[in-house]
């Protein structure tokens, strides 16, 4: 697979011109969302191992930086591929705090950004795109679902952060609005400071004090790993949990283990789903990673699959290869098959149209899977 940095030419933001089209790629490689970040890595990849390591016909020079826990990484790490490396595209990010730090960069170099994990709300959208989901539609997908099924308040926690606040919001906003009510004090989500918090104990104490019937959470990483083993030895772990995917995507599962069965998670893909793209990119990742693919690596996938369709029409009849004449065929291509199946950019938005599905940790063989029970509704602009 081709990984070389992005070589000496023509410079992005009026785009090299040359053959190769050159792809920054941020995420997280170090950190509390090192498992999410080289996920996303491993799925662009992917993408590229199985399509002859070229994008609309060109090579890529692919420059991968370390986007650590936020901003005071992610930005000297965005600003070394966007000043140094001249790349054509930026994609990846993982934390909602690190895109708005960066963003302002991709504006200013008219850098197209095609994002790959959660995205918060972004104004101006002319040269913005996601692959991924808007971070408080996770929340929102679910929350009637919550409504319906738990017997009486629930409890909202999750990390002091931009995205914590994204994803929560999303849930807490479209649950009262569904006429549920929150065991919280005062209605107001419980904040655990983020990346520091490793010991939920003392929140454990507050939730079975509040009288809550169920809790809802959103957690990721090495957070979602302590958060799960916790809640699982701890007094409220007869209480039904709710979350985001993330909670239980991944490596996070297995470091899990039996903490995690039952949880029930919404999520805008599944490795069990049943289609032609998903039969292929699934079977492509287990081959080569031994492990089920997460919506991490699919929406990195996605993202290489977006820029491999982009670039080729860009470069249709000779046609210039730039930073600017990709955007305007992103924004061109339609419909576009995937393994979390058809989805397509909003208007608005710039994010996905799709659909979200819930997800319950079950038994699949030995091995605990998300196991996808039912579709919970197609979101998007």
């Amino acid at each position: 697979m081709m990984t070389a940095a992005a070589g000496c030419g023509g410079g992005s933001g009026g785009g090299s011109g040359d053959a190769k089209v050159k792809i920054g790629l941020l995420a997280s490689l170090s950190g509390t969302y090192k498992a999410v970040g080289t996920d996303m890595r491993a799925g662009f990849e992917l993408y590229l191992d199985t399509h002859g390591d070229k994008l609309g016909g060109r090579e890529v020079d692919l420059s991968v930086a370390d986007e650590g826990d936020g901003p005071p990484t992610a930005v000297p790490a965005a600003t070394k591929l966007i000043k140094k490396d001249r790349v054509d595209v930026l994609t990846g990010i993982v934390g909602g705090g690190s895109y708005n730090a960066v963003l302002p960069m991709t504006k200013q170099r008219q850098i197209p950004l095609v994002g790959s994990n959660g995205r918060p709300e972004v104004k101006d959208v002319s040269n913005v795109w996601h692959t991924s989901y808007l971070s408080d539609e996770p929340g929102e997908a679910i929350a009637e679902y919550v409504k319906k099924k738990a017997d009486g308040p629930v409890y909202a926690i999750g990390p002091d952060y931009q995205g914590g606040h994204d994803e929560l919001r999303g849930f807490t906003t479209a649950f009262k609005k569904a006429g549920g009510e929150l065991a919280n004090p005062d209605g107001k989500t419980r904040w655990t400071p983020f990346p520091k918090t490793t010991n939920f104990t003392p929140y454990f104490s507050d939730i079975k004090k509040s009288g809550a019937k169920a809790v809802y959470c959103f957690y990721a990483g090495k957070a979602a790993i302590d958060f799960v083993k916790q809640y699982a030895q701890s007094d409220v772990a007869d209480l039904p949990l709710y979350s985001a995917g993330f909670l239980t995507e991944g490596s996070t599962l297995d470091a899990q283990g039996k903490a995690a069965k039952d949880i029930y998670s919404v999520l805008n893909y599944a490795a069990d789903l049943d289609n032609g793209p998903n039969r292929k990119f699934a079977a492509d990742w287990t081959a080569k990673h031994g492990t089920p693919p997460t919506t991490y690596a699919m929406a990195s996938y996605d993202a290489a699959a977006v820029l491999d369709k982009a670039v080729a029409a860009a470069g249709k009849d000779g046609g210039d290869v730039t930073s600017k004449t990709i955007n305007e065929a992103i924004g061109k291509l339609g419909q576009i098959e995937s393994p979390r199946g058809v989805w397509e950019f909003g208007d608005r938005t710039h994010a996905p149209v799709q659909k979200w599905y819930l997800r319950q940790v079950r038994p699949d063989g030995k091995k605990l899977a998300n196991v996808m029970v039912q579709d919970l509704a197609t979101l998007g602009d």
